[in-house]
């Protein structure tokens, strides 16, 4: 019989997360050509997510808890599901139900009868999210896909059933800044897309806000895409062209009406515009080191303060 492990990164998710199992345990176990298995990752929270996941996996024999040391992202919470899972299919799902338990029978019919190696939800609407939040959103999909030639489309998400092919493929992507969006395309495999309406948050509140949401847009353009790398060249000639154009135009504006004094605020105008285009350049320089950087350190993607793994199999 098969098994079906579901992963579930967990920060402050104290007030939706005893919802959350008891309406996931429900779905799953309506599968009864497979067994499950519940991973919760405790990714260093500060409220009380890991005495709910103790009591829960006290109660149920078929979950299992890791608590990071500290919090570390979901990003390294979906690694540590996916590596210490041992069932036959995985399954990602957010904690606070906006991925919509009731898709899993479907999700598991598409992998263990159709042939797909992944069934992935892919969320229609934003009703959920504000009018800035989804502008945003919309915005950086269109341009990670002009630059990355992936499909990483708006509203494909973390939710997802995969094989165990998929799953160990994924694991074997070992770098320390991950983007699993990017990672789940990188990999390929064949993925069937089940729609679902956006919804807001059972409760508590989203743990990303634009700040977070930026950064983790930058982090996925650089490391699936070496375009940024390619527009100091490019501005340089633009720059070049103009810094001639204006030179001579200065120069011959000077020889005809003798205003030097203007000449040389214009000068000094054009020299701090460059300045402030060189400095964004070796910023972008800068942020592809640093990746590179951390790269080499070969550093955990994450450290395991406590965890119960119950009875194995």
């Amino acid at each position: 019989m098969n098994k079906i492990s579901i992963i579930v990164p967990c920060y402050n998710e104290e007030e939706s997360l005893s919802q959350f199992y008891l309406e996931t345990k429900k779905a799953v176990a309506s599968i009864s050509e497979a067994t499950h298995e519940f991973l919760f990752i405790d990714d260093g929270s500060r409220d009380h997510t890991l005495d709910i996941l103790k009591l829960i996996c006290c109660k149920d024999p078929n979950c299992r808890y890791f608590s990071f040391s500290r919090n570390f992202g979901k990003e390294a919470a979906m690694y540590a599901g996916l590596k210490h899972a041992n069932g036959d299919f995985c399954v990602i799902m957010d904690a606070d139900l906006q991925h919509p338990p009731k898709l899993l029978a479907d999700m598991y019919h598409a992998v263990s009868k159709e042939g797909y190696d992944c069934c992935a939800g892919k969320r229609i609407g934003r009703e959920g999210d504000g009018a800035v939040r989804s502008f945003l959103s919309r915005s950086f999909y269109s341009v990670i896909q002009k630059l990355t030639h992936m499909n990483m489309s708006d509203g494909a998400g973390d939710f997802r059933m995969m094989n165990r092919t998929m799953t160990d493929a994924i694991l074997q992507m070992q770098e320390y800044n991950r983007y699993t969006k990017g990672i789940f395309s990188f990999v390929g495999f064949e993925t069937k897309w089940l729609e679902f309406e956006n919804v807001e948050r059972a409760a508590g509140n989203t743990k990303w806000n634009l700040k977070s949401l930026f950064a983790y847009a930058f982090d996925g353009i650089l490391s699936f895409s070496t375009a940024p790398l390619k527009l100091p060249g490019i501005l340089g000639v633009l720059l070049f062209l103009v810094a001639c154009c204006l030179g001579i135009s200065s120069l011959a504006g000077s020889l005809v009406s003798h205003q030097a004094a203007d000449n040389l605020t214009l000068i000094l105008t054009v020299v701090i515009f460059l300045s402030s285009l060189q400095m964004m350049m070796v910023f972008i320089l800068g942020e592809y080191l640093s990746k590179d950087y951390l790269e080499n350190k070969k550093r955990p993607i994450y450290i395991i303060r406590e965890s119960y793994q119950g009875k194995l199999p």
